[in-house]
């Protein structure tokens, strides 16, 4: 039998791309949010597609297709068709989170194949950062022909990733910051995560504070204008409309809506000068995988995650 790759992409745009360019091999497309909501550690089980199932019902009201997942899953339980699996995911922490639990998935199975990752990211060196499906399709091919062979060390380090983002102390995340390897944005996308939770002094993640600072510096006409610019200037998270729309709704205590404007208030003017601490106002209670949001602060000066007081009953 002529054994084909099997490509592992990050959504139907990516996917549409690759079928066009006439890449071989069977495609499994990877559509969830993992950087948001429950997880636990075992993938491929009734439990996690039942607390992932709930979590989007209650956050997004979307009604999970779990059939649709079991059969993307299932690609997985046939090894021995294919030759080689290909990992097609971002620079981002949205792309990072989805990657380290495929990468885990794999390892569940016992799948012994040997795993490329097709990362994007920076191009030619430039500030810029751009999504696979945002590539040419000459980028697309050079990304493809340049894609990195994952070392046992590398497969290790995902797994571990996965295990502590699921577990109740991202702390631990801190070490594998500095540490080398061929994912060349995690160290990147690892901060970012610590820094989504609420910092100690405003208690404004870098998100929240970003999408503040955007209202005040830009002559902002509507949500939908705010959400463009929140869209473009992110840095390493990589969310969604549906992400970022959640955010800027729970944002309103901070900003004025009028006919065509977006002011910050005396609230916001207060939040981004560090006045108050408004962890609870916001009272965003979303959980990082094995961890609820609001449990934690960020502190800049001793760099890492403690325990929020603001919350302690």
């Amino acid at each position: 039998m002529n054994k084909q790759p099997l490509h592992i992409t990050n959504g139907n745009a990516l996917t549409k791309k690759l079928n066009e360019l006439g890449f071989e091999g069977d495609k499994l497309i990877w559509q969830e949010l993992l950087c948001e909501g429950p997880t636990i550690e075992h993938i491929d089980s009734k439990d996690f597609l039942d607390i992932r199932k709930e979590f989007f019902s209650n956050f997004y009201n979307i009604d999970l297709d779990i059939n649709k997942i079991q059969q993307e899953f299932d690609k997985l339980n046939h090894p021995e068709s294919y030759s080689e699996i290909i990992l097609w995911f971002e620079y981002d922490l949205f792309c990072h989170i989805n990657m380290v639990a495929v990468i885990s998935l794999i390892m569940q199975k016992k799948i012994d194949l040997p795993l490329y990752l097709v990362c994007s990211g920076r191009i030619n060196n430039s500030k810029n950062l751009k999504g696979l499906s945002e590539l040419s399709f000459n980028q697309l091919i050079a990304h493809f022909d340049k894609k990195t062979l994952l070392k046992p060390s590398d497969i290790e380090l995902a797994t571990t990733i996965w295990g502590i983002y699921c577990g109740i102390d991202h702390n631990l995340f801190k070490p594998f910051i500095v540490q080398s390897s061929s994912f060349e944005y995690l160290s990147n996308c690892l901060k970012a995560h610590l820094e989504r939770f609420p910092n100690s002094i405003d208690g404004l993640n870098n998100i929240e504070r970003n999408i503040l600072e955007i209202i005040k510096n830009e002559a902002i006409t509507s949500k939908h204008h705010l959400l463009g610019y929140a869209l473009n200037y992110q840095g390493y998270y990589g969310y969604g409309d549906l992400q970022l729309s959640r955010i800027i709704d729970q944002l309103e205590v901070f900003f004025t809506v009028n006919d065509e404007s977006i002011v910050l208030n005396r609230k916001g003017h207060e939040a981004l000068i560090g006045q108050h601490n408004f962890a609870l106002e916001i009272d965003n209670k979303i959980v990082y995988g094995g961890v609820n949001r609001i449990d934690f602060q960020f502190s800049k000066s001793e760099n890492k995650l403690i325990k929020s007081v603001l919350n302690a009953n």
